[in-house]
């Protein structure tokens, strides 16, 4: 499990610091607005100054907040790709490789969870979430096929994203910060889905990844993700900073 640096500051930061998370994660702040002055948030808050400084460091540390001298503090562009954990944007991977990208969706809908699911990203067994399959191309080749759970009560406005259209990784990268990630990999031999989508052989050796995230709200999604066989994983990596 992987979870972005707290840090060592007060409760009293660590509450300011939740409650300005929160707005950024529901979108009552937008990408690239600018927040109120940390003397106004003191008064808000009823606060030190400089304990709301600290909370607003805890948060550009996470990767939330740009903070720019006399420019003032800014919701940041992209936030969670500048996190310790960083995923990705698919379509860029692919372009960087030299291969045109396309995306196509195979299905999407409200669906119960499964138990094995449900154990994983910490809700009940049966929750309604939306699940999708999606396969990304490269040059109209496999490159990587998702099976992907999204609980729009963590991000809500899941419900008014059209996934038909959107790339949801892109999507969530751009539009879903995220606390709390959880990464693991595995082999596991094709089944009949992952050998049609990925036009592989039945049983044919795969390299799998399961990923969730979290934000305050809960988990936002869950995916398994099948590579294309002989694929080089550079999806995910840790960092001490950004990209």
């Amino acid at each position: 499990m992987i979870d972005k640096p707290a840090g060592s500051t007060s409760p009293k930061a660590q509450h300011i610091a939740s409650e300005v998370r929160r707005r950024i994660v529901e979108h009552e702040w937008r990408q690239g607005e600018r927040i109120p002055d940390e003397a106004d948030l003191a008064i808000e808050f009823d606060a030190a100054r400089a304990t709301v400084n600290k909370a607003l460091q805890l948060l550009a540390g996470e990767g939330l907040l740009d903070r720019r001298r006399r420019a003032g503090t800014r919701v940041a562009i992209d936030p969670v790709r500048k996190a310790t954990f960083t995923i990705s944007i698919v379509r860029e991977q692919v372009e960087q490789a030299g291969m045109a990208y396309s995306h196509r969706v195979f299905a999407q809908r409200k669906s119960p969870i499964p138990d094995d699911i449900a154990a994983r990203v910490g809700l009940p067994p049966g929750e309604v979430l939306v699940h999708m399959r999606a396969v990304h191309y490269g040059d109209g080749l496999p490159f990587q096929l998702e099976d992907r759970w999204l609980n729009p009560r963590a991000a809500p406005e899941l419900e008014k994203a059209d996934f038909w259209q959107l790339n949801a990784n892109e999507w969530l990268v751009r539009n879903a910060p995220y606390l709390r990630a959880e990464l693991a990999f595995s082999a596991e031999n094709a089944n009949r889905r992952d050998a049609r989508l990925l036009r592989t052989q039945l049983g044919q050796a795969l390299l799998i990844m399961h990923r969730t995230t979290w934000n305050d709200l809960g988990p936002i999604t869950t995916v398994r993700v099948a590579f294309q066989p002989g694929h080089f994983v550079g999806t995910e990596k840790t960092t001490a900073g950004g990209d």
